[in-house]
């Protein structure tokens, strides 16, 4: 079953734990990138939306991305926005919402909905966040002779065959 987070852009971006990347000029855009390098939402396989007030500037056309969908609340207010999206869900016991504002993480709950402080969500070691997808496994380039040598360490180990008897 897979997740759907619901994060308040700003309120991420202006939060003092929240690190930009340097070599973003557009804070937005530096924050579409941690959320997905970093795996702060988990797997690939949760929806994340992140929620921004106000409306894109004609440079934010940089800011589509297949993996996060992103949202300008245009004229009322990002976090009115983010309420309707939780109203208007099937299944809120499914979404988490990213803010530290006291009035949505109290809406959030009353929804059945889960809130989620920003240092939280920047700070949650990636141990304990949900897997992130095949993409983070380890690929490892052995020779010929590494993995012959591998294996019959493990005959050796496993099966009990010992040097001598060859």
């Amino acid at each position: 079953m897979s997740l759907q987070y619901v994060i308040d852009g700003y309120n991420v971006i202006k939060h003092a734990c929240y690190a930009a990347p340097k070599r973003v000029k557009d804070p937005k855009f530096g924050l579409l990138e941690v959320i997905k390098f970093q795996h702060l939402c988990g797997s690939l396989k949760n929806n994340v939306t992140v929620v921004f007030d106000g409306y894109p500037d004609s440079y934010n056309s940089v800011l589509t991305d297949p993996w996060i969908c992103v949202v300008f609340s245009h004229e009322e207010s990002a976090d009115e926005r983010i309420k309707k999206i939780v109203s208007s869900s099937g299944n809120p016991k499914n979404i988490v919402v990213v803010s530290d504002d006291r009035e949505i993480k109290f809406c959030i709950r009353a929804s059945g909905a889960r809130p989620l402080g920003v240092d939280e969500f920047l700070n949650t070691p990636k141990k304990q966040r949900p897997a992130a997808g095949r993409q983070d496994l380890i690929k490892f380039d052995l020779s010929y002779t590494q993995v012959d040598k591998i294996n019959k360490e493990f005959k050796e180990i496993w099966l009990g065959h010992d040097k001598e008897k060859k």
